[in-house]
């Protein structure tokens, strides 16, 4: 499987975790932990693969690194 980044950060509005999957548009999920939202969204990416997948639509390469792991 293509290893996506994944980005958790703390959302005050929803008052809970927010993980996105920049390379996959709309790939997110929430959790009340940072753990639970990983967890969350590691199903989202895997539904999210699937569904491009059954429609024949090209899954996209990894691209998005953020820029404190660029060298």
């Amino acid at each position: 499987m293509l290893k996506y980044h994944i980005n958790i950060f703390y959302s005050e509005d929803d008052e809970g975790y927010i993980a996105t999957v920049p390379d996959l548009q709309g790939c997110s999920a929430f959790g009340e932990t940072p753990e639970e939202a990983l967890k969350e969204v590691l199903t989202a990416q895997e539904l999210w693969l699937e569904a491009v997948a059954d429609s024949g639509w090209e899954i996209p390469e990894p691209k998005y690194k953020p820029i404190s792991y660029q060298s």
